[in-house]
Formats: structure tokens, C-alpha cells, sequence
């Protein structure tokens, strides 16, 4: 087998490491490209390819998250990871840990550890990789990888909810939550929301964005189903879709553009979270990006003629 044939064997895997590490599907794809040309210009054949490569896209994510904190510190409003509509790297041993460490519930706690923690975590936790790889990867110790994943597992725990849906009542939940907004019914979309949902939008200033997080199911209920029969008035689509591997869907314009991403997080039968994300920088991986701010106005002038 070629190098070429073995980088893209393992291209899967280190995308998702990737993914996990920065949140970030662009600049993940340009850390497994960075990669791919390191390999390239080795002028060694290394040991293990799978752990030259491994080490190498992590030890890159490493350093470009560390600028990315520093922007998202300055980032407009709540900061979301990019949707990623299916993960291409599968393992049916960890198949679990691969399906909650993708989620966008799990990524944002991820946000809480120092970009080493987040390393360490995910590929000992989530990838399984033994403690010397790890160490060989994030430049440290095994004593030290052993700390750090103490730390990370704290970090994660502490922030994680008690009870998790299965796929089969995530996905039935689900349903039955996009045909209540498919028909504007509020109050049937009120009876599958959490006593503590909330509704958060990232625009990063770069969309129309919600000027606040809306709590309650009373809220968030009479929010979503008012606005989806205006959206719909003026010929947007609502695709459900997996998204981070949890419920979600896809906003598109009347010429087939991507307008928004919507997640669900599913939770002790009911959902607890809705996230909207709207930054067109987000959304560009997805396909052409519609004008977002042109179906805002189309919106309002349905909304002055129907008055």
C-alpha cells in the first residue's frame, strides 16, 4: 500500500480527531491536509503510521485551538461548533463514545478544558488510544496524561446531565417535536420541551441572531412556532437532519441555499436545548449559503401585508 493509500485509509480518524479537538470543520480539513504534507516531506517512513499520524493532526489542532480560544473570547454572542452532518469515522467498539463526544452538548462542555485536557480526553476516552500515544502526541509525560485526563474527566463530569435518550426516543421525540413546528402548533411543541429549555442562536454578528437566550417552554414554544409559519410563508424549507449525531434540520432559502442549522439536545424524555446556528462562516461546508438578511425583510413585509 502507498503512503498516499494509507493517509487516505486513516483521513476518516484523523478528521475526527480533529473535528473533536476544534470544534471547527474548516479547520479541521486544514489540519489533516497540514498533516498529509508532513507525512509527505518525512524523509523517514515512521513506526507506526497510524500513530505518526494521529500525533501529528493532534499536536497541529493543539496549536491552532489555542488562537481559536483567543478569537472566540471576542466572538459575538454564544459561540456554537460548526455542524457536522455525519461523522465519517466509525468504529463499532466505540461507537458510543464517537456518537456523545460529537454531539454539540458534549463539544461545548469540551470548551471547559485547556486545549492539552481536550486532547488527552479525546483520544484516550473517545479514541482509545494507549497512554504512551497519547503522551507522544500531546508532548508530555504518561504521568502527566494521567493527571490531565483526571482533570478533563472531573471537568466533564461535573457539567454532564444524568439521564441521556436513546437513539430510538431521540429520533421519535424528534418527529413528533418537527411536525408540531411543520404546523405552527405551539402547544403541542410546549408539551415536548423540558420545564428549563432554552433557545440560543449563534450569528456571530455575522446574521440575525436572538438578542437573548429564551427560557421556558412557554417561551421558546410560542418563539419557534410563530416564527416557522412566517418562514414558511415566504418559501423556506425545513430538511430534518442528524446533526452532530443528535435531531436537527436544515433551513434552506427557495433556491435550495443553506439559511440556518437547528440541534436539538434530547434529554430524560424532552428536549432541553435548542441551538440555531445562523453564522454564514459556520454553515459554507454545508453548500451554497443563501442571504439570511433578505428572508429577514421578506418576512417583515409578509408580516406588514398580513396586518
Amino acid at each position: 500500500m502507498s503512503e498516499a493509500e494509507e493517509f487516505e485509509e486513516l483521513r476518516p480518524l484523523l478528521f475526527s480527531i480533529a473535528y473533536r479537538i476544534l470544534g471547527s470543520v474548516s479547520e479541521a480539513e486544514d489540519a489533516v491536509q497540514e498533516t498529509w504534507l508532513r507525512f509527505d516531506g518525512s524523509p523517514t517512513r515512521p513506526r507506526s503510521v497510524k500513530a505518526f499520524l494521529s500525533t501529528t493532526v493532534s499536536r497541529i489542532s493543539i496549536d491552532v485551538l489555542r488562537s481559536a480560544r483567543v478569537r472566540r473570547e471576542a466572538y459575538v454572542g454564544p459561540w456554537f461548533p460548526e455542524p457536522l452532518l455525519s461523522d465519517p469515522y466509525q468504529d463499532p467498539e466505540r461507537s458510543v463514545e464517537l456518537a456523545d463526544s460529537v454531539s454539540m452538548a458534549a463539544l461545548l462542555l469540551l470548551e471547559r478544558l485547556s486545549p492539552l485536557e481536550r486532547a488527552v480526553f479525546l483520544m484516550r476516552e473517545v479514541f482509545a488510544f494507549e497512554f504512551q500515544d497519547v503522551a507522544e502526541a500531546v508532548g508530555r509525560s504518561e504521568a502527566a496524561c494521567r493527571q490531565l485526563l483526571v482533570r478533563a474527566r472531573r471537568h466533564m463530569d461535573a457539567g454532564r446531565r444524568r439521564f441521556a435518550a436513546d437513539r430510538e426516543e431521540r429520533q421519535e421525540l424528534a418527529a413528533r417535536f418537527f411536525d408540531a413546528l411543520k404546523d405552527g402548533d405551539v402547544d403541542g411543541l410546549q408539551d415536548l420541551l423540558a420545564a428549563d429549555v432554552q433557545l440560543v442562536g449563534d450569528g456571530g454578528g455575522k446574521a440575525p441572531q436572538l438578542s437573548r437566550t429564551v427560557n421556558g417552554p412557554v417561551g421558546v414554544s410560542r418563539l419557534l412556532g410563530k416564527g416557522i409559519r412566517w418562514l414558511l410563508r415566504v418559501e423556506v424549507a425545513m430538511e430534518p437532519h442528524e446533526v452532530n449525531g443528535q435531531p436537527g434540520a436544515i433551513f434552506r432559502d427557495r433556491d435550495g441555499n443553506v439559511l440556518q442549522v437547528l440541534a436539538l439536545d434530547v434529554l430524560d424524555g424532552r428536549i432541553q436545548t435548542v441551538r440555531l446556528v445562523t453564522n454564514p462562516e459556520k454553515l459554507a461546508h454545508l453548500g451554497p449559503v443563501g442571504d439570511v438578511w433578505a428572508v429577514e425583510r421578506e418576512v417583515r413585509q409578509a408580516r406588514r401585508r398580513a396586518r
